[in-house]
């Protein structure tokens, strides 16, 4: 079996390394603690039996990892990790697309449940929101979610930085490339969010956030 971890915080991810061993003590796992180091972990090659996901790694924002990854590998099973327990957030998740879901303050057997039933083709979700009724997203989030799927690897990158209020030639930088791709990949991204400038675009991203009054960042409109 071949797992991968992915979580910004080392101590969450060993707790989930031994959740893992727990039940498969020969299991591959593999680590991510960045949304760029996912998606490289990803695409080099074997696809794993099982994502586990936090919400809150560096380069993604609310659901949109989860999306990102759901649109490009659809046959990856994934396991929503946070410390986040409010029931209609578990619910949006699944909506997204999760196959689980399991708060950080979930004891180690309580997590090796979860995983097992994943792997077995079921949804495990905590207490607090299996009795739940299921949510139904909004319209505005639901075709965000549609257009987010749409984006390359590359242009994820750009739109994530862009909501953290990065500047064209500060995200060049950051990706090495010339702010001329940047722009490019600009154009690209708001055709596919339907968006006519920077600001829409950060606007339609918020829709994903975990807390839709969530305070967005701070966008300077560039020529």
């Amino acid at each position: 079996m071949y797992f991968v971890i992915a979580d910004d915080h080392p101590l969450f991810r060993d707790a989930l390394k031994g959740a893992v061993a727990r039940l498969y003590p020969d299991a591959t796992i593999a680590e991510a603690d960045t949304t760029a180091s996912l998606q490289t972990l990803l695409e080099r090659g074997e696809e794993p039996d099982l994502l586990l996901l936090d919400l809150h790694m560096p380069g993604a924002s609310g659901f949109s990892g989860l999306i990102h990854v759901r649109a490009r590998f659809p046959s990856l099973p994934v396991i929503v990790v946070s410390g986040n327990e409010e029931p209609g957030v578990i619910r949006r998740a699944v909506a997204h697309g999760a196959s689980g879901y399991i708060p950080k303050s979930t004891g180690l057997d309580e997590m090796a449940k979860a995983i097992a039933q994943v792997l077995d083709g079921d949804v495990w979700l905590p207490a607090s929101a299996a009795s739940s009724q299921p949510t139904h997203l909004a319209p505005d989030e639901a075709d965000i979610a549609k257009r987010l799927r749409d984006l390359t690897p590359q242009q994820f990158r750009v739109l994530m930085m862009l909501a953290d209020g990065l500047l064209n030639k500060q995200i060049a930088y950051e990706l090495n490339v010339s702010e001329a791709t940047i722009k490019a990949h600009m154009t690209a991204i708001l055709k596919k969010l339907g968006a006519s400038n920077r600001t829409q675009a950060v606007v339609a991203a918020s829709k994903l956030q975990l807390d839709p009054s969530m305070r967005l960042a701070q966008v300077i409109e560039e020529d």
